[in-house]
């Protein structure tokens, strides 16, 4: 009797990078750009390569990166969403021991500038570390229509100088806190929704693009919510303002399930200057401590009493 059996495995490539250029067809000029990491897992009948040493049933990762490369030269990759049910569809149709596919997709932000006061045809900035994530696992012995696909807002920064509170709280003899009505706001927002993927549709639908109009309206509403929100709302609690931001989606997208935040809290302390001829510093001037920093969750589904 064996010692020791194979409880799970997957395998795959990772950090398969590609920059796409759309071109307009009207005017070849006019373009638009994509630079994206992908991921690509494979599951499925491999246990022979792991306990017996034996690679016959093994796709190469070499091949799983070629043919990320190779489907984006050849298939449109925007938005994200499609592209990963391409892949998925791809990857579980070609090889019949492959059972299933695991796949995450970063996506950089860049964005148009104006030149001459007109967006560029060509030209972007890069925003920084804020990217799109697309994650979709499939496995096709449910068949197309039931999937776990979700699309996030990662690092996007922001920062707001007033019009952030906390008080309140629960107060014990470790509490050093003093209570605040108006201080800095600083957070990298993690902002994940995971689609219904009985309201959207097959991963069909979606590989061909039928679903393109449903992803980009729910980024732009999403992004452009939660960046809404936390500019004007008088926030009592980062508790507070990221259940209010999740609340909003859910309201404007009716084929996402649930929405899910992760919010540090990024410090900066008020400066005493008070040693200084009693100097007063009228939220002014502020240290930013890196670390350690509060971290937030939550998520957020929709009342099922309500429904």
């Amino acid at each position: 009797m064996a010692y020791s059996e194979l409880a799970g495995s997957t395998y795959g490539k990772d950090n398969v990078k590609f920059l796409k250029v759309k071109k307009d067809k009207q005017n070849p000029k006019k373009q638009d750009v994509m630079e994206a990491t992908v991921m690509v897992l494979l599951k499925g009948d491999f246990d022979v390569s792991y306990t017996k040493a034996d690679n016959a049933p093994i796709v190469p990762t070499d091949t799983v990166k070629n043919t990320i490369l190779l489907f984006a030269k050849q298939y449109d990759t925007w938005p994200t969403e499609k592209f990963a049910a391409k892949l998925a569809l791809h990857f579980t149709s070609k090889y019949d021991h492959v059972s299933g596919v695991t796949i995450k997709i970063y996506e950089d932000r860049w964005v148009k500038y104006d030149v001459d006061g007109k967006p560029s045809l060509h030209s972007f900035v890069h925003q920084g570390p804020e990217k799109k994530v697309t994650f979709l696992d499939y496995d096709k012995k449910h068949g197309p229509s039931k999937y776990f696909l979700s699309s996030t807002i990662k690092d996007l920064t922001v920062l707001k100088s007033t019009n952030s509170m906390f008080y309140g709280y629960n107060k014990c003899e470790y509490t050093t806190l003093k209570p605040v009505t108006d201080r800095i706001l600083s957070t990298d927002i993690f902002a994940c929704w995971e689609w219904n993927c009985s309201k959207l549709g097959c991963l069909i639908s979606i590989s061909e693009g039928k679903k393109d109009e449903i992803f980009n309206s729910v980024y732009t509403k999403a992004r452009d919510i939660t960046l809404d929100i936390f500019a004007k709302e008088n926030s009592p609690s980062v508790q507070a303002t990221m259940f209010n931001m999740a609340t909003e989606i859910l309201k404007v997208a009716p084929a996402v399930n649930y929405v899910t935040y992760e919010l540090p809290n990024k410090h900066y302390f008020l400066f005493d200057f008070k040693w200084f001829k009693g100097l007063e510093n009228d939220n002014e001037l502020f240290y930013p401590s890196p670390h350690p920093n509060g971290l937030i969750k939550c998520k957020v589904g929709r009342n099922s009493s309500k429904l």
